[in-house]
C-alpha cells in the first residue's frame, strides 16, 4: 500500500551497505519526514521490496552481492511504477549514462549535502523543492573539514560527531581490506573498498583521506599514492 498517497509520511527503501553512509542517509531522510527501511545487500533489498511497496527506492550502485542496475530490474518486476534514485561515489559520464539507461530517474554523487539529498527525494516523490549547489572541495585537504561535514549534515554538530565515531571505528577494517586488495592485485575488490571509503570520507569531512582515496583509485600501483593513503589513515587513527 502507498502510504504517501494517503497523507502519511512516505516509506523509502534505502539500499546501502556502508554504515557511515547509512547513518547520513537515515538522518537526512527521516527529517523529511519519511519512514526509512534499510537494506545492505541485493538479497535483503529484494526481501523488503517483496514485502512492502515503497514510495521511492534509493539504490547504491555497488553492493556486496550485485549491482544497483540488476537490483533495479528485479525491483521493477515487482513494482513497475516506483521511482528510483541511484547513489554512487563515481561521477563518471559513463556510469551516469548507464544508470539513466537502466531506469534511474536521477543519479546522486556521494558525498552530497543533506539538502541535495532531500531535494532529490522530494522531486522523486513529486514534491516541489529548491536545489542547493554542491559544496566545494578544500584544496588544502586538512584531516577534518568541519565546514564540509556540517554542510553535508545541515549544520547538525551532534550528527557529525556520531558519524565520525562510527567512521573511525570502521576505518581500521577498511584500511586492512584495501591493503589486502592491493597485495592480491584484486582490482574489483579495491574499487569497491575505495568507493565506499570515498563516500564515507565526504559525509564526515575527512578531506585529506578523501583526496588520498581518489589518488589511490586513479593510480593503485603508485607507491606515493599508497604512502599518502597510509599516512592519511594513520593521522586519523592516532
Amino acid at each position: 500500500m502507498n502510504t504517501h498517497a494517503q497523507g502519511h509520511p512516505p516509506r523509502l527503501l534505502l539500499v546501502e551497505d556502508d554504515a557511515t553512509s547509512q547513518g547520513f542517509f537515515r538522518a537526512a531522510l527521516e527529517a523529511l519526514p519519511a519512514t526509512v527501511d534499510i537494506a545492505g545487500s541485493v538479497a535483503q533489498a529484494l526481501r523488503m521490496g517483496s514485502a512492502v511497496r515503497h514510495d521511492l527506492w534509493l539504490v547504491d550502485v555497488h553492493l556486496p552481492d550485485g549491482s544497483g542496475h540488476a537490483l533495479l530490474r528485479q525491483l521493477r518486476a515487482l513494482h513497475p511504477q516506483v521511482p528510483a534514485l541511484a547513489h554512487t561515489a563515481d561521477n563518471g559520464a559513463d556510469i551516469r549514462r548507464s544508470l539513466h539507461e537502466a531506469g534511474f530517474e536521477r543519479v546522486l554523487v556521494k558525498p552530497m549535502t543533506r539538502a541535495e539529498l532531500q531535494a532529490a527525494v522530494r522531486e522523486g516523490l513529486g514534491q516541489a523543492t529548491a536545489g542547493e549547489a554542491p559544496a566545494s572541495e578544500d584544496a588544502a585537504a586538512p584531516d577534518w573539514d568541519e565546514g564540509a561535514a556540517l554542510s553535508a549534515l545541515n549544520g547538525q554538530q551532534a550528527h557529525v560527531v556520531a558519524l565520525r565515531e562510527l567512521f573511525l571505528s570502521e576505518l581500521p577494517v577498511a584500511r586492512d581490506a584495501v591493503s589486502v586488495a592491493l597485495r592480491q592485485h584484486d582490482d574489483g575488490a579495491l574499487r569497491r573498498q575505495l568507493h565506499r571509503l570515498q563516500a564515507s570520507c565526504g559525509f564526515v569531512g575527512a578531506s585529506r583521506l578523501g583526496r588520498a582515496v581518489r589518488q589511490l583509485h586513479q593510480a593503485p600501483e603508485s607507491d606515493m599514492a599508497r604512502r599518502q593513503f597510509d599516512a592519511a589513515v594513520s593521522a586519523l587513527l592516532h
